[in-house]
């Protein structure tokens, strides 16, 4: 049943799929991963060629709003070229949570003024409604703690400063986002106790539930 799943979703006709989640949840490695084993192309969230990321952490004031639109434009073109690719391919966070999860956040808390998230929410709808939902979106739910000791692990300086407050209030949005999510497919994963890089029996299981997702009308699916 394993290989029946996997050689499904490598022969299937072309599919787009998104893995969300909040900074340090193990998107960039689960990409990776169903990258390599499906045959699907990978699309990475800019980071380390990113011009506003570090001083985004230094003076979230001053740069929230241009780093948003940063990432607003570059996950809109990635968009737009795995539409227009014929080839299936794995998105590293999607458009959807630019807005929903990360300018919301920066708003609310008051880095970003009135004036310019109304501007902002204006460009981010007028840019979606040239997009086709992604066929199915996964969710990384993952609690603080792990959160914490990942962002710690992988060393990314600018990112050892981030607030737990901040990461407490994404997941907050994270889990409001995901129970109202009505684009597509959708599926549900904690993965506090998976370890997709290691442990291949983990990996298996989520790519069987990738696959039953798929075929599946009903999205409530959990590992």
């Amino acid at each position: 049943m394993r290989e029946s799943a996997y050689n499904q979703l490598r022969s299937s006709e072309k599919m787009f799929v998104v893995v969300a989640g909040n900074i340090g949840s193990g998107k960039t490695t689960l990409t990776k991963k169903l990258a390599e084993k499906l045959k699907w192309n990978p699309h990475f969230e800019s980071v380390n060629d990113n011009p506003y990321l570090s001083d985004f952490y230094d003076d979230m004031d001053r740069w929230s709003f241009p780093l948003q639109v940063y990432f607003l434009t570059h996950r809109f073109n990635t968009h737009k070229m795995i539409e227009s690719s014929s080839m299936s391919s794995i998105q590293d966070r999607s458009i959807y949570e630019d807005a929903n999860i990360f300018a919301r956040a920066l708003f609310e808390q008051g880095n970003i003024d009135q004036r310019d998230y109304e501007n902002y929410l204006n460009l981010y709808e007028s840019m979606t409604t040239y997009l086709n939902a992604p066929t199915i979106m996964i969710f990384l739910r993952r609690s603080i703690p792990k959160l914490l000791e990942r962002i710690k692990m992988r060393g990314r300086g600018y990112e050892q400063t981030i607030p737990v407050d901040y990461l407490r209030k994404l997941n907050d949005y994270y889990d409001q986002w995901y129970d109202s999510y009505d684009l597509g497919k959708r599926l549900l994963v904690d993965t506090d106790e998976l370890d997709f890089l290691e442990n291949e029996s983990d990996f298996d299981k989520l790519v069987m539930k990738i696959h039953d997702s798929i075929e599946q009308q009903s999205m409530f699916n959990y590992l």
